[in-house]
């Protein structure tokens, strides 16, 4: 076929699908659907809801055969679930119900990026994002469906370049140029679009796409994964800002800002090339390919996402959350780190044992929200199999026993470098304060921290800003210091016990502490229904840590 034949079919078929989209904006497409949990087809003002991109990019398969579908990956996502998670909303509400006089101030922060089109989109007028009573959450609400779509495509490919870096782009600082209308808007990939290809993208979807390589850079990420919140005195005025959750100048900080960005761990390659839009005409092979898996650790709130499903309105099916909670537990059992037992001995009856934590991310560890915590769990049985002793064990609700935390709201368990008794537990994590110096979970009376002690990426530059500084005990331990992992020494007193004796090392992890979910039962169900939403499914489900290591010796005496 000659090159003007085929320029000329191109210009038809660019034509047909034009006509086809305009008939499409009376009567919207219908997205893939899994049975009942289909995705939305809404059309706003200045997005379109994930129902419209993933007509297109689904059935997508690598040249393994794996099946790499943008729509099916990101489904199952705690970012397509932003808007839909049961500990978010009833966090919202009881930081509302604590300090009313700034409900509209939380509504608004927490919106931006657990809600982002349809806050960008009240904000592009003048307005604020809101959520409880008759804000995005009701359904009668205008932009109930794009607000519930979560962190969807069109958010995060409409994002610009303008500020990404800068502090302003910080805490939901992103960048969405909103001058230009739905059929010229651009959505930002990885990829060179073909005009023709790029035509019939704008004809089915309303954006042109645009080649920018700053999708690949973690600065992307850290518009929202970089969150600074107020906070308030006892007069509840706001007196400053907090740094909530930063791993991105934990990233930035370390040696691995030389070498990876967030979207090549959090968003693995799939194996060769693929066709983006299968069933569109003229389309080429991609490489490489980001999968839409969006890694985590939430292990916890996926399996209640699936359990609750039906109530929750999610659009992810069984098999894709089954699918998900799998690639998550590989992320935290395979690239988050690994623990061994060293020198171990017995001397008169003592037995001593060093266990060493070799941190594998990027970032700290735990990282992001604090109500995330990982522990060491070690145990000592004897040659009968008896427990001679254990430090870090746990209740199904997620209770660490011998940590003061879970026993009294206002203690904690300092970092450790010797430990020689059960009530004397190694916890990797934050413990907030506030104004008054006092230990506490709620997020608006979070001034600072009293401790954080989570594991170091490599490389870390202690000098980089006090928002990411270690705090507590751990600043007397070189071990911890010197970043990429810890070593905590053991001492066990093993009496008349007789071996050989077992030395079983857990590292485990947590999504969502024992206080923290304890501490919103302080309102009533007429007052915070989703609090209450949260607390069933939470009583309902065990909250077992997720087992990220272990290691285990035996030696004799």
């Amino acid at each position: 076929m000659s090159h003007k034949c085929w320029a000329f079919l191109s210009v038809v078929l660019v034509l047909v699908l034009a006509a086809g989209a305009a008939l499409a904006q009376e009567q919207p497409p219908t997205p893939p659907d899994d049975g009942a949990r289909s995705l939305p087809a809404e059309k706003g003002e200045f997005f379109v809801s994930s129902g419209n991109c993933a007509i297109c990019h689904t059935q997508i398969f690598d040249e393994a055969g794996n099946d790499v579908s943008v729509d099916s990956a990101w489904r199952a996502t705690m970012m397509a679930n932003a808007a839909r998670d049961p500990y978010w909303t009833a966090t919202v509400r009881s930081e509302s119900l604590v300090h009313p006089a700034v409900q509209s101030v939380i509504e608004d922060k927490c919106t931006t990026c657990h809600m982002p089109m349809a806050r960008t989109t009240v904000a592009a007028h003048g307005g604020t994002g809101a959520l409880l009573d008759d804000g995005f959450l009701n359904p009668d609400n205008e932009l109930h469906v794009l607000a519930m779509d979560g962190v969807a495509c069109a958010l995060c490919h409409q994002i610009t370049r303008n500020n990404l870096g800068e502090e302003a782009s910080y805490s939901g600082g992103y960048a969405v140029d909103i001058t230009l209308p739905l059929g010229r808007r651009p959505a930002f990939g990885p990829y060179q679009m073909d005009p023709a290809q790029a035509q019939i993208m704008a004809a089915a979807s309303g954006y042109v796409p645009v080649f920018s390589a700053h999708v690949e850079r973690s600065e992307l990420c850290a518009t929202c994964h970089t969150l600074y919140t107020p906070y308030l005195n006892d007069a509840g005025e706001v007196v400053g800002v907090f740094p909530e959750q930063t791993p991105y100048l934990e990233w930035l900080y370390s040696d691995y800002a030389n070498l990876k960005a967030c979207q090549d761990c959090h968003m693995p390659r799939a194996e060769g090339g693929a066709l983006l839009s299968p069933n569109t005409p003229g389309g080429e092979l991609r490489y490489p390919i980001f999968q839409h898996f969006f890694g985590g650790t939430n292990v916890f709130m996926l399996g209640i996402l699936d359990k609750y499903g039906d109530e929750l309105n999610v659009t992810a099916t069984e098999e894709q959350f089954g699918t998900k909670i799998l690639n998550t537990m590989d992320m935290l059992q395979s690239q988050t780190a690994t623990v061994a037992v060293e020198t171990v001995g017995i001397v008169e009856n003592v037995l001593t044992a060093d266990v060493s934590i070799e941190s594998l991310t990027g970032h700290k560890v735990p990282s992001g929200f604090p109500s995330r915590r990982m522990w060491i769990r070690l145990a000592v049985t004897d040659g009968a199999g008896r427990v001679v002793f254990e430090s870090g064990a746990y209740r199904p609700d997620g209770y660490i026993i011998g940590n003061d935390n879970d026993a009294a709201a206002g203690l904690y368990e300092p970092h450790y470098q010797l430990i020689g008794s059960p009530d004397q537990v190694q916890i990797y994590e934050t413990i907030m304060r506030d104004v008054n110096g006092d230990v506490t979970s709620v997020l608006l009376r979070g001034a600072g921290y009293l401790k954080d002690n989570r594991l170091l990426p490599r490389g870390f530059n202690h000098a980089a800003t006090a928002d990411i500084a270690v705090i507590g005990r751990a600043i007397e331990d070189a071990n911890f210091m010197a970043g990429g992992g810890d070593k905590v020494t053991y001492r066990v007193d093993l009496g008349d016990a007789k071996g050989p004796f077992t030395v079983k090392v857990d590292l485990l992890f947590q999504t969502i502490g024992y206080r923290w979910a304890v501490n919103l039962g302080r309102h009533s169900a007429d007052e915070a229904p989703e609090v209450a939403d949260f607390l069933r499914y939470y009583t309902e489900t065990p909250n077992l840590p997720v087992v990220v290591a272990s290691a285990s010796v035996v030696v004799e005496p």
